[in-house]
């Protein structure tokens, strides 16, 4: 191990490769995830009405899942909490829409996500332990639901599916 690090101090290039090698290492470990994309938001303001979309293939129709919405906010994000819509577009035509608050702040404005400098990553639990109920191609659209047409300081807004484990 100390001679792997080793060998990352001694180029540019190997440091690259050093860090690509523990990046992929990390993904390969996480195998309670089914599904994750996230997008980035541009100019960090989302407007009312971009959704972002989600196409994901389901076979396994017996085991419980987790959703999760990833959002990346910083400082200056003027609120403690975040409406958002969740479409689901089912593989037999059907449409479900919900409307889901995530608090994101306690009272003394305290940001609940991991903070890197001024950049807060929320993981946020919005449904847990769902069946599928049929298998086949979903289809989810996330849209902001703020009464603001223009929502600053929101960085990037993802989905991510997992294996519900106790």
């Amino acid at each position: 191990e100390k001679d792997f690090l080793n060998l990352a101090q001694k180029s540019p290039m190997r440091k690259l490769i050093v860090l690509f090698v523990l990046v992929t290492l990390f993904v390969a470990c996480d195998n309670s995830r089914v599904f994750e994309k996230n997008y980035e938001i541009k100019n960090q303001t989302w407007e009312t009405g971009h959704r972002l979309k989600f196409e994901v293939d389901i076979t396994d129709t017996i085991s419980n899942y987790n959703f999760l919405l990833n959002l990346r906010n910083n400082e200056a994000y003027p609120y403690s909490n975040f409406y958002f819509f969740f479409h689901t577009y089912f593989p037999n035509g059907k449409i479900a829409k919900d409307t889901i608050q995530c608090v994101l702040a306690d009272p003394t404005g305290k940001w609940f996500g991991s903070q890197a400098g001024d950049i807060i990553d929320n993981q946020i639990l919005f449904k847990y332990k769902t069946q599928f109920p049929m298998a086949g191609k979903y289809y989810f659209e996330v849209e902001q639901a703020m009464r603001e047409e223009k929502l600053p300081s929101i960085l990037d807004v993802g989905l991510r599916i997992e294996y519900f484990k106790q």
